[in-house]
């Protein structure tokens, strides 16, 4: 694979299943934007990163302890850009509440899908098949 794998990352409260993703100035996915001509693969069949490095490093770029993220290992997608394939992991925040702190420090926040608008068509498209994974 010739891109280095992007996280999508997000918040799902236990009592209320309330979703949020963590969003960047301009994209969702951690931790850079794809090209603007990236487009959804939908038919590989690429072999997957194993997920705990890309974890463990989104956890220290955040400042959380380790555990804090744990993979969703239903969400399979790849993107292909100019540079290659880039595979896209969905994580979610194990915490009981979302770490606005960690994020605010990056310059992030949490935000639910529907302030998606404005995001590419790619991310668009991969927030829509993060969001049916997660709510089955």
């Amino acid at each position: 694979m010739a891109g280095a794998a992007r996280l999508i990352l997000f918040h799902k409260q236990k009592t209320s299943a309330r979703t949020r993703f963590l969003r960047f100035a301009d994209t969702v996915l951690a931790f850079g934007p794809l090209p603007a001509s990236a487009t959804l693969n939908t038919e590989s069949g690429s072999v997957r990163p194993h997920p705990a490095a890309h974890l463990q490093a989104a956890e220290e770029r955040l400042s959380l302890p380790a555990g804090s993220l744990e993979a969703v290992a239903d969400f399979q997608l790849d993107v292909d850009t100019p540079d290659g394939t880039v595979p896209v992991l969905l994580a979610g925040f194990t915490s009981i509440d979302p770490p606005f702190a960690a994020a605010e420090a990056i310059g992030a926040r949490f935000a639910p899908i529907t302030e998606a608008r404005g995001l590419p068509p790619v991310e668009l498209e991969l927030l829509r098949h993060a969001y049916e994974v997660l709510i089955g």
